[in-house]
């Protein structure tokens, strides 16, 4: 269980990531503050946590099984063939109005969503060329989409990843702008209208238009995410945006890469008119006839307050501007990130360089230089990653979910209960009393009153899912009743095998025959909880972590005798409550918690030798986790972090939990020092300050038995090391399907260095055959809790890569 602010921390860094995520990959939102002066302020995370990378760039597939959702490739689909019926493969035929605008629609009928691809941007030249170009009836071009409820997801970023020779991608930019460019010569008004996601390549094509209009459809968002997968805008972004919204809101867009909504969106002078969605097309189609004719005039971006003039268009506030992006980009990223940077200098380059296409050039050099960096290899790899999961080959659900029941309103229960109303589910949440059902609403309706407050939730959309929720508890006669209809019971109780076992027992013996038990468990093996019950096969583990709200992992655990539809019971209705699932299998820790154990130790034995606990954490966010292991115990709660490792050192992993002291944690424990919660852990708690007693220290000093004097790189070693090894064995016993599985379970649930692609990817960059022989070291000097497990050796030894690419 995570303390809010790890939790935060954790989504913002995995989802750099998300959602992430939790919505920036800078952790911050450039802002006036009523001064006038530019500031940072801290992004809240958002719920659904999938959206940080799912937004970015190419189509993000609904969740289904891999049978369904398996994708057109070159030796299932024929090659295109222009009919009169269809003449082009990526848009609808062209419309051309009595008053002379041409209606250009967006349509690959292959994809659910439209994105930009190098191929489409070809197929545009020779429509433009063909009907438009040399056609003097038109007066006027509105593009638009064939798709009800998308504009452009994005810019294909296969079409990247292709290249070998990132190099290869500036002629073919240059190529793109060139085109964006010869658009203008025709000399008539260009209308973008917008219903549904434009984002990344999508709405660059709309910078580059005269007049944009977009719904006010729920669906309808307007970003630049690219940052989130290391790369900058590159078909003129960084130069258009700017001259929209201004310099100040444009970085705020493409450093955070944050959606915006239709309203913010029209009142920022990102797009010129909201419409209904019904009318979009006759009012983009009006909107081109009145520019046209005179009676419109094209957008010039929205006029600047005298505040904004005096930050932007005047070399000292810019200055001021620059200085305090570049020092709040540093803080929240550690340096570790290029692209936030790159932005900047793109940005400024074209400020520098106003006329002619230095500005562009510079751009798409800067694009090449991101592309070939691991840092953008290692987000894009997250990127497909996440879309990988939202697949699986379990076919359909046998009976459809509906009515999901939760079992405990503690925070994990009520956590458990409001994602899941909030994907419009009916949700039965029971305890023992009013009072503790009391407390679980409370918190609930605390979370989704912030959400109204922030604007990210509307008091319509609170009030239905607060009416999804029906409180039940013991004391009621009618809960029986309620159960008797539900098609999914998750238990969050407490850590007692007896105490399940009763519950899945007294579930069955009053939910329907097809209702499914999923436990929440973090440690207990599912296949004991089954054991005994009537329907085992219906029984399978959803390991949520808390906040449930904020994080963005659900690890799904089959035991042996769990049926298929089981699990794709589990996968859909988590998939629904926004969560990225990985299946784990069921052994002790399940995946993200065994790979936490000799972590932990390690963090025991760095202290015995003498690394002090301020230096530990920084240590460890140098590397890039989000927060270091010190404040991630305090956080948990020392004694949930101390029992999650004495249960692991009892379990099935040998040496790998030892050469460290848990008893470390036991004592504080008796001591009262429970962390954060008790206001004195490791660190001593006084409001936002937090400092390190005399009495912590004296104990500290105590426990240490050495002091070697480590380097900070010899003890993020010794830390990310026990943690990459535990991830490599469990790939060794099966407990995860694949490296794939592997880096997105750590980046998801632990925060593990999002630039860096997971452990897997980490190996991969730094060779594994380097990093066993590093292991070996610090075993021969340390003890064999460092031995590198047998699948390192062997991939050591044959050179071999976790990923392809």
């Amino acid at each position: 269980m995570l303390g809010r602010s790890v939790a935060s921390k954790i989504s913002n860094h995995s989802h750099v990531v998300r959602s992430i995520a939790k919505r920036n990959i800078c952790g911050a939102d450039l802002v006036n503050s009523k001064f006038g002066q530019v500031k940072y302020q801290r992004t809240h995370p958002s719920t659904s946590s999938v959206h940080l990378f799912s937004s970015v760039a190419i189509e993000n597939p609904e969740p289904s099984s891999s049978k369904s959702r398996a994708e057109p490739t070159a030796a299932t689909v024929a090659p295109f063939v222009s009919t009169a019926e269809r003449k082009y493969e990526f848009f609808q035929n062209v419309e051309v109005t009595n008053e002379g605008i041409a209606v250009i629609r967006f349509d690959n009928p292959s994809k659910k969503v439209n994105t930009i691809s190098f191929k489409v941007k070809d197929e545009a030249e020779k429509l433009w060329e063909t009907e438009i170009e040399k056609n003097p009836n038109i007066k006027g071009v509105v593009f638009s989409s064939g798709k009800p409820d998308g504009f452009i997801a994005g810019a294909d970023i296969f079409d990247i990843q292709s290249l070998e020779n990132k190099e290869e991608v500036v002629p073919l930019i240059e190529s793109a702008t060139d085109f964006f460019q010869g658009l203008k010569k025709k000399g008539v008004p260009l209308v973008c209208a917008i219903n549904g996601p434009a984002l990344g390549g999508g709405l660059e094509w709309a910078l580059w238009t005269d007049y944009i209009v977009c719904t006010d459809s729920p669906k309808t968002k307007l970003g630049l995410p690219e940052v989130k997968l290391g790369l900058l805008p590159g078909f003129g972004g960084t130069q258009n945006l700017p001259k929209r919204v201004g310099l100040q809101k444009a970085m705020d867009m493409m450093l955070t890469g944050k959606d915006i909504r239709p309203k913010q969106a029209k009142r920022m002078g990102l797009v010129d008119l909201v419409v209904a969605p019904q009318s979009l097309e006759a009012v983009a189609i009006e909107s081109a006839r009145k520019l046209a004719d005179g009676e419109l005039k094209k957008s010039r971006g929205k006029k600047k307050s005298m505040m904004d003039k005096l930050i932007e268009d005047n070399q000292f506030g810019r200055h001021f501007m620059w200085q305090k992006i570049d020092e709040m980009v540093k803080k929240n990223t550690n340096g570790k990130y290029p692209a936030p940077f790159a932005i900047i200098e793109a940005v400024k380059y074209g400020i520098e360089h106003p006329k002619g296409d230095k500005k562009l050039k510079f751009e798409r050099e800067s694009f090449a230089k991101l592309a070939a960096t691991k840092e953008s290899e290692a987000l894009i790899g997250i990127f497909d990653g996440m879309n990988q999961m939202k697949k699986h080959s379990y076919g359909d659900v046998a009976h459809p979910i509906e009515k999901v029941a939760v079992l405990g309103s503690g925070l994990m229960g009520s956590g458990i209960a409001q994602v899941t109303a909030e994907k419009g589910y009916e949700v039965l949440l029971k305890d023992r009393d009013d009072t503790s059902i009391a407390r679980g609403l409370s918190y609930i309706d605390e979370n989704w009153g912030k959400k109204v407050k922030r604007k990210r939730m509307t008091k319509f959309q609170y009030n239905i899912n607060s009416s999804n929720i029906v409180p039940l508890t013991d004391e009621m006669e009618s809960w029986k009743k309620h159960f008797g209809k539900a098609d999914m019971i998750v238990e969050a109780v407490f850590e007692d095998i007896n105490l399940k076992r009763k519950i899945v027992a007294e579930m069955e013996s009053v939910t329907p025959d097809h209702c499914i038990f999923a436990t929440n468990t973090s440690a207990i093996p599912i296949a004991d909880i089954a054991e005994g019950a009537s329907r085992p096969d219906q029984i399978i583990g959803m390991h949520y972590f808390s906040p449930v709200p904020q994080m963005p992992l659900l690890e799904i655990i089959p035991h042996e005798g769990t049926s298929d539809s089981t699990k794709a019971a589990a996968f859909q209705v988590g998939m629904k409550q926004g969560k990225t699932c990985i299946e784990v299998k069921d052994v002790p820790g399940f995946y993200v918690n065994r790979c936490l154990g000799p972590f932990l130790v390690e963090v025991s034995a760095l202290i015995r030798d003498g690394v002090g606990l301020k230096e530990l954490d920084k240590a460890a966010k140098n590397f890039g986790m989000p927060v270091g292991p010190i404040d991630l115990a305090d956080n948990v709660g020392v004694d949930v972090t101390s029992h999650v490792a004495k249960f692991l050192s009892n379990a099935d992993l040998g040496d790998r939990m030892t050469g460290g002291d848990v008893s470390l944690m036991e004592d504080m424990i008796a001591k009262g020092w429970l962390g954060k919660k008790a206001n004195q852990g490791f660190y001593t708690y006084n409001g936002k300050k937090k400092t390190i007693s005399p009495e912590v220290q004296a104990y500290i000093n105590n426990f240490k038995t050495r002091d070697l004097g480590l380097k900070e790189e010899e003890i993020q070693n010794r830390l990310i090391s026990r943690f990459v090894n535990e991830a490599a064995k469990c790939l060794e016993d099966e407990i995860i399907a694949d490296p794939v599985v592997g880096d997105i379970g750590l980046v998801f649930g632990t925060g593990f260095a999002p630039f860096r692609g997971g452990p897997f990817r980490y190996l991969d960059t730094v060779g594994v055959d380097q990093y066993v022989g590093m292991m070996n070291g610090f075993a021969d000097k340390y003890g064999p809790q460092f031995a590198p497990c047998q699948l390192l050796v062997d991939y050591a030894a044959s050179g071999k890569k976790f990923h392809l690419k």
